[in-house]
């Protein structure tokens, strides 16, 4: 694995490592109140030092550039000790990306920073009631209004809706062309018209809920790059963290092994524990085979994205389809060896089948990252036309 790191990944890793150790396998994650904990989760890892690697170097972050194998390793570990600190540091870096690919050197010096300290949070607003995968549904208007736009629509589906104070949004400012004809914008959280309307539950829960913009008027300097590239925006900012779904994937299927073999070491059964049996240690097997794949697939897509390889997009998406999946299947393994216990409320393992399940929809369902790869598969076949 030390193919794609250096020395400063490395780091990263014990330090994030020992810090989940510490602070979230150690049972003090016990808040009932989601919303509370989440500030708390930001806040925490906002002063370890681990969400400035969601922004670039001069605007609160640590290197010149965002890493995508910094993220990953950060969401890997998180993940294996809980989803909630994965899915808060995710949304930092998902909110904010935009601003760091597109926003003037003011938008960053202004949003970023706060966001990088985790003094503020982040959300990303794109999905609507009729726009999931098909993004080209889109209803939401952004209409010239003098010196500024007028919004009009509803988000769903929305990371931190409610909670958040900085908000990425995507909005048509021109209906006739579509998904060419949406734009980004930054959207703060106390704007006048910008309405919180109610909560999502969720089987893992997460900060989420629908809100509203109802004649919310923004001044033109909230506008990311310039019109119509809002859809350029979005997908290159999916491209590059997709794969940080995958590293999640890998850090929720470790645990479930980790967890899988520590029970059934411990559980005896018919006069010897579970591990004695060659049915449990064909499932283990199976488990830690794929979880490797999972991995390697993971950070090969995370360095082709850090060194600009042609093939980025196709590899990210690999590793999401295939991390998340297996993820799911590993998951289902682990239950299946806690045999009752699997399904008791409040269990780790319990609690990791339902924290798995959303990976495999959000950023892209399994069936978006097939289009995707088949789709570069053959233009690949057709010579890049």
């Amino acid at each position: 694995m030390n193919l794609f790191f250096d020395e400063e990944h490395l780091l990263l890793r014990s330090q994030a490592r020992s810090w989940v150790e510490k602070n979230l396998l150690s049972g003090s994650e016990k808040e009932a109140d989601i919303d509370k904990l989440a500030r708390e989760l930001v806040s925490h890892l906002g002063q370890a030092g681990f969400i400035a690697y969601v922004a670039s170097k001069g605007f609160g972050g640590v290197r010149e550039n965002v890493q995508a194998r910094d993220l990953c390793i950060i969401r890997e570990e998180l993940a294996r000790g809980s989803a909630l600190a994965d899915t808060m540091f995710a949304i930092q870096a998902l909110g904010s990306y935009p601003i760091t690919l597109a926003g003037s050197d003011e938008q960053k010096r202004r949003h970023l920073p706060p966001i990088a300290r985790g003094e503020a949070i982040a959300a990303f607003a794109l999905t609507e009631p009729q726009a999931g995968s098909d993004i080209s549904s889109m209803e939401t208007r952004a209409v010239r209004d003098g010196n500024g736009y007028r919004l009009t629509g509803v988000k769903r589906f929305i990371s931190n809706a409610g909670l958040a104070q900085t908000y990425t949004v995507f909005a048509l400012t021109d209906p006739a062309k579509k998904a060419k004809g949406i734009s980004a914008f930054v959207v703060e959280a106390d704007t006048p018209g910008f309405v919180f309307k109610e909560k999502t539950p969720l089987l893992s829960p997460h900060p989420m809920g629908v809100m509203a913009f109802e004649d919310c008027r923004i001044p033109e300097t909230q506008l990311l790059g310039k019109e119509g590239e809002g859809l350029k925006i979005a997908l290159a900012t999916l491209d590059t963290l997709r794969c940080t779904v995958g590293a999640a994937a890998v850090g929720i299927a470790q645990r479930a092994l980790d967890e899988a073999i520590q029970y059934s070491q411990r559980r005896r059964q018919f006069g010897q524990a579970l591990a004695q049996f060659q049915a449990t240690q064909f499932k283990l097997a199976d488990m830690a085979t794929e979880l490797e794949a999972s991995r390697l697939l993971v950070y090969q897509a995370a360095w082709t994205n850090d060194h600009n390889q042609k093939d980025f997009k196709q590899k990210s998406s690999m590793a999401k389809l295939f991390a998340t999946e297996a993820a799911q299947r590993i998951v289902d393994q682990a239950l299946q060896i806690h045999g009752g216990m699997g399904v008791v409320v409040g269990t780790p393992v319990e609690q990791l089948y339902r924290d798995v399940r959303a990976l495999r929809i959000y950023e892209g369902t399994s069936e978006i990252q097939r289009l995707i790869i088949a789709r570069s598969l053959l233009k690949e076949a057709k010579g890049g036309k």
